[in-house]
């Protein structure tokens, strides 16, 4: 685990900056909230605005310890054969040390004001392995 050393107990490793932004991003999508203008990624709300009144997601991006400043990327379905990845997730659960995500991929529809799309890939990524986070702007997205 790459946030934890011999020193430290379990429960003190889940206890990190990264690990309480999840927290408070799948609290806020849980009780999605419009209008907010504050460009944190622990901004008590969610909300983009005029442009975005109404908000269920905050898309994130995540940088591992040992990625080299490379986004994890994730199949965007559950197919053992699929090939193409994203780099843009949205939290779907978070307990103990572990956070589940869900892989979001580029909106192909252009007539639409929302960017990504929810797939039927999901994930669960022990965080102590997070060394960063990127939030991305909210935005709707229909979940499956």
């Amino acid at each position: 685990m790459c946030n934890c050393n011999n020193n430290n107990n379990e429960k003190n490793c889940c206890n990190n900056c990264i690990m309480e932004i999840l927290q408070v991003i799948n609290v806020l999508q849980n009780n999605a909230c419009p209008d907010n203008c504050l460009l944190s990624c622990d901004r008590p709300a969610l909300g983009g605005g005029a442009s975005c009144p109404i908000c269920n997601t905050r898309p994130i991006m995540l940088y591992t310890c040992c990625g080299n400043g490379t986004p994890w990327a994730m199949p965007v379905s559950r197919s053992a054969t699929e090939t193409t990845t994203s780099n843009v997730f949205r939290v779907e659960k978070v307990d103990g040390c572990c956070c589940t995500f869900r892989v979001l991929t580029p909106n192909t529809d252009t007539t639409s004001i929302y960017p990504y799309v929810s797939t039927n890939s999901i994930f669960t990524m022990d965080t102590n392995c997070l060394c960063s986070v990127r939030c991305l702007d909210d935005t709707y997205v229909e979940c499956i």
